[in-house]
């Protein structure tokens, strides 16, 4: 048993099997944040100014609701049909935004479009469990991680850039583009699910126990505290850049993306050797911290200051609560506790999200309370973390 852990240990990291899952990560990343920017403006052109919250709210209700489902399929059907379930939806869609141009139509392929993220970032983070030693997940999901932001960072730049040199329409279709260069690498791709099963009907079939992986509740309240920041930054940060003179809506996620980056670099080492509690801890208080932050700018500076505390933060927080997710799982459910995980931050985004469009309805000085407030919704996730920790003292200890 120890020469066998051992030889695990000594498997390669940075194969071409994982930079393969890596760059169609970032592809799909880019695809479906490279709008986002655009969003809220678009909304107010069709004439839904007042309902910018349900621009995420809508996206991630469908990507909470489909996590079931897609936990479910990634344990019988396989990693990589999943994987590829998420990238057609983003294809499909971002054809038909052109195509439906009232609020209706736009909230309808909110909806739709929230599926892409319920499938393919749940079926991914259990293909890198089965292709990486358990003592390197940390790294491996920090690495990984590291690559979804890049996409999330040079999307909003592109989508914004193309915007502003062609049309939205043009946007749309580069969305798209995106996203089946995503399938192409997925699709050549090699299954790691032992026992993959046909595809039946009988697998979407979901009953009580297949929604929640029980086992993995903490890691889920502790995201779902901690990703409102995500859904509140989604739906303001783009009226406030605007307020604040920056001409590309996707600069603060460009530099929150750089800097999560840098950090990820070696942030999913330091969980892996220092634990993931110590390090969640960290995360959570820079991200309380890059919010408060956030609030309190004035100028352009003081707002990409922000984004970058906001990046280090959730560089530092997201590979260690995702490996703390696999650690608190067991291997034959590993998608249905991925899938809790996901359950878990959409809530938080999409609440996030809804909270600050209804509070804000587009006036401006709204936005600094909304964000303090936010400040304290985060506090709590690490209160959580506490409490968990000095209640599991005397356990076995959990990296």
């Amino acid at each position: 048993m120890m020469e066998n852990a051992a030889e695990e240990d000594q498997r390669p990291l940075y194969t071409l099997q994982f930079g393969l899952l890596c760059l169609s990560s970032l592809l799909f990343s880019a695809s479906f944040n490279m709008i986002i920017p655009e969003l809220p403006n678009y909304l107010s052109s069709l004439g839904g100014a007042e309902h910018k919250g349900l621009i995420i709210g809508l996206f991630t209700l469908t990507a909470g609701i489909s996590r079931p489902f897609s936990g479910r399929l990634t344990d019988k059907w396989g990693r990589v049909p999943v994987m590829a379930i998420g990238s057609i939806v983003c294809v499909l869609c971002g054809f038909l935004y052109p195509i439906l141009t009232s609020v209706a139509g736009f909230f309808l392929l909110r909806l739709v479009h929230g599926f892409s993220t319920g499938f393919k970032p749940t079926a991914t983070s259990a293909y890198i469990a089965d292709i990486i030693p358990s003592t390197r997940w940390g790294e491996a999901l920090g690495m990984h991680g590291l690559c979804f932001s890049i996409g999330g960072a040079v999307g909003p730049a592109i989508g914004s850039y193309i915007a502003m040199v062609a049309d939205l329409n043009t946007m749309f279709y580069s969305s798209s583009a995106f996203a089946f260069l995503s399938i192409i690498i997925v699709m050549n791709m090699k299954e790691t699910l032992k026992d993959k099963q046909k595809f039946h009907r009988r697998m979407l079939k979901i009953s009580r126990r297949d929604i929640i992986e029980l086992r993995v509740i903490p890691a889920g309240i502790v995201t779902l505290f901690s990703y409102t920041a995500y859904g509140v930054i989604l739906t303001l940060i783009p009226d406030w850049s605007e307020h604040l003179g920056i001409q590309n809506k996707g600069l603060f996620f460009t530099a929150y993306t750089v800097a999560s980056v840098a950090i990820r670099m070696v942030s999913g080492k330091v969980a892996d050797r220092y634990g993931r509690i110590s390090v969640m801890k960290v995360g959570l208080l820079i991200v309380t911290i890059s919010v408060l932050y956030i609030g309190f700018s004035d100028s352009i500076l003081h707002l990409i200051i922000g984004a970058c505390i906001y990046g280090i933060g959730t560089g530092i927080f997201s590979p260690a609560v995702n490996a703390w997710t696999i650690d608190l799982s067991l291997p034959q459910y590993r998608g249905k506790a991925m899938a809790t995980m996901y359950i878990a931050l959409e809530a938080g985004i999409g609440g996030g999200a809804v909270f600050a469009g209804y509070i804000y309805h587009d006036q401006l000085s709204r936005i600094p309370g909304i964000m303090y407030g936010n400040a304290i919704v985060i506090f709590f996730a690490f209160l959580y973390v506490l409490y968990w920790e000095r209640k599991n003292k005397k356990l076995p200890n959990t990296l």
